[in-house]
């Protein structure tokens, strides 16, 4: 897929103001500071199209960004750590949960796990969360420029382990840098046929 186009849309704290569900749609979604911004702006070529920033937690909206004509990307507020309130805090599980739980069009969200770390319980959690209620995603390991390809393939077997633990298979992943753009291609090949199986 070659991105032409990639225009910021609308923020909003309510799955139900969201644009009309007429195109496929991607949520992108991790730890504070998991690199997701740079990731987004990576994938579409853009490097200010999703704000990054060196303050975890940033991110506190349901951002849409329409991706050429064709299809929704959405930024959500990243989950863990970031230092908010606990009222704050429950107040972004509520919306992200309405958000993936009742999004008609949303076909697929990517989890963004740093490969620097090894297995976090706030992420494995999470995606056991999405597994429950039918969510489909897929893991993006990111920062992947930050290890050697050894320590990478380390990490990735840790992870394997941990979620063999309690799943049957290990989740489809992709391994990413949005510094040398390792993973882009594989990602929007991944977008390209998960469009065409979107009806409205």
């Amino acid at each position: 897929m070659k991105i032409l186009e990639a225009i910021f849309l609308q923020s909003n704290t309510d799955y139900l103001l969201c644009p009309k569900p007429e195109k496929p749609e991607y949520a992108f979604i991790g730890r504070s500071n998991v690199g997701k911004s740079s990731l987004i702006n990576n994938l579409t070529r853009k490097k200010d199209l999703a704000k990054t920033s060196q303050t975890p937690g940033k991110t506190q909206l349901i951002n849409h960004f329409l991706v050429n004509n064709q299809w929704f990307l959405v930024d959500l507020p990243g989950y863990g750590y970031a230092k908010v309130s606990k009222e704050d805090r429950r107040k972004f599980e509520k919306m992200i949960g309405e958000y993936l739980e009742n999004r008609p069009n949303l076909l697929c969200t990517f989890v963004l796990i740093d490969v620097r770390h090894e297995p976090q319980k706030v992420d494995v959690e999470f995606m056991q969360n999405l597994a429950e209620k039918d969510i489909p995603f897929y893991i993006v390991f990111t920062k992947a420029d930050k290890l050697s390809k050894t320590a990478v393939e380390r990490n990735l077997a840790l992870y394997e382990a941990e979620m063999l633990e309690t799943w049957e298979e290990m989740p489809q992943y992709f391994v990413t840098s949005s510094v040398n753009s390792t993973g882009r291609d594989e990602l929007l090949q991944e977008i390209t046929e998960l469009n065409l199986t979107f009806v409205k």
